[in-house]
């Protein structure tokens, strides 16, 4: 298991940029594929971003796809997530998670989450 802290979330205007950090616990981190998903009220939880083990790969939604960027920093046991031109329909509350083996996109094959941290887009 793998204990995730999301951070960075808060306030921002349509066309501004936020910073999300997530922090893991443990000394396996670098085993782990990590990713970011978003759930609006009302809504299924959606897929984001996800990242390979050693950061050498990455995966975005489209609807994300040339606005967002993921990073990873073994050293530090932290995930990013780098949300530029944002607009209203990207609030929600934002999730990081691991896995060690599945799907880089489907919720359900993810094994440890966070508690979220909510993001709020104004227009």
């Amino acid at each position: 298991q793998v204990r995730l802290v999301e951070s960075g979330g808060g306030l921002v205007q349509a066309g501004g940029s936020l910073r999300l950090s997530c922090a893991a616990s443990g000394r396996t981190f670098s085993s782990y594929v990590m990713g970011w998903f978003r759930q609006a009220p009302g809504k299924e939880r959606e897929f984001v971003a996800a990242i390979s083990r050693s950061g050498g790969n990455t995966y975005y939604a489209d609807s994300v796809q040339g606005r967002f960027a993921i990073s990873r920093d073994n050293t530090k046991n932290t995930v990013y997530l780098q949300m530029n031109s944002l607009k209203p329909e990207d609030t929600a509350v934002y999730y990081c998670a691991a896995r060690f083996r599945g799907s880089y996109t489907l919720p359900d094959e993810y094994d440890d989450w966070g508690q979220g941290t909510q993001v709020t887009v104004s227009s």
